[in-house]
């Protein structure tokens, strides 16, 4: 995956990741933590401690029974269990989750959830549950059924609409709200922003699908409506993104990297302006650019 020098913390490797010691030890926020390892720089080794990202299995339980286990980082826990619960569609409204546990357990950690009788979650038996792990944040890790791997999200039929201009600066803002990244260069971030491209809130995770359900989950805590803002995102635009994302109502997406052809689809059909390769500077629009206020300098495209 290629990130253009403009984006130095969305670049993985040590060209771009050259933490210091003093940003991992002055950090107090969970998420990645302190090993020694052995730095060859020019030919040159020295001893240093570096920053990395944790990786931690999370089972996901609704009313005692479970439902998945996701590997992530084990932050802003409550987010991910409110944007999680809202994008699989195993609640309906954000007060159908009525309460949240977090046990830490010798393998992981246990994020047990109690929900309403009337919630989705609460009609889970065993030919529902995934009883396979989601590795890595997959979107469908564990889903047993074909029909259950793609969701097809309603139509949104108001959605905001944006300035290039917003969008640039949202854009140029990003990189400087993912600080797990600028210390580890591991982790995947979501972010939200207004009508004017100021950030409001983001959230990061090793696993992509979870930082967009954290800044879901974050969003509906803070009262943001979903179809007031833009998602920005520093991963690929694939199918399981768009689909939470339509699913909770957001009608604009920019992404960093590329979408995938069936996410375009979904994207479509949801009436989502779905934007990939999103730097400043550039972007592609792939769907729904009446949403997007830009320059348009030949009138045949869509």
């Amino acid at each position: 995956m290629y990130f253009p020098a403009a984006f130095p913390c969305f670049r993985h490797g040590y060209h771009a990741r050259m933490a210091s010691d003093e940003t991992c030890a002055s950090s107090a926020s969970p998420g990645y933590s302190k090993r020694r390892i052995e730095r060859v720089r020019d030919g040159t080794s020295e001893c240093v401690d570096d920053c990395v990202a944790e990786e931690v299995p999370v089972a996901m339980l609704y009313n005692g029974r479970s439902f998945a286990v996701m590997m992530a980082t084990p932050r802003d826990l409550d987010d991910f269990a409110l944007g999680f619960s809202l994008s699989e569609g195993l609640i309906r409204t954000a007060d159908q989750l009525t309460g949240i546990d977090v046990h830490p357990r010798l393998e992981g950690i246990e994020l047990s959830m109690t929900v309403d009788r009337e919630a989705p979650a609460a009609f889970l038996d065993r030919r529902q549950e995934r009883l396979l792990p989601g590795r890595g944040s997959c979107g469908i890790c564990g889903t047993r059924e074909m029909e259950d791997a793609i969701r097809q999200p309603q139509r949104i039929s108001d959605a905001a609409r944006f300035s290039s201009r917003a969008l640039e600066l949202a854009l140029a803002e990003l990189q400087h709200h993912q600080p797990m990244n600028a210390a580890t260069g591991a982790v995947h971030a979501a972010a939200w922003a207004d009508t004017e491209g100021r950030i409001l809130l983001s959230r990061e995770d090793i696993g992509r699908h979870n930082a967009l359900d954290k800044v879901i989950g974050a969003m509906q805590r803070a009262g943001h409506r979903p179809d007031g803002g833009m998602l920005l995102l520093t991963s690929r635009a694939s199918y399981e993104m768009v689909t939470k994302a339509a699913s909770v109502g957001i009608g604009f997406i920019a992404a960093i990297s590329a979408p995938t052809a069936l996410a375009i689809e979904l994207a479509r059909s949801a009436n989502v302006c779905l934007i990939g390769f999103a730097r400043p500077g550039g972007y592609n629009v792939y769907t729904s650019p009446v949403h997007l206020e830009t320059p348009r300098t030949n009138p045949a495209c869509p």
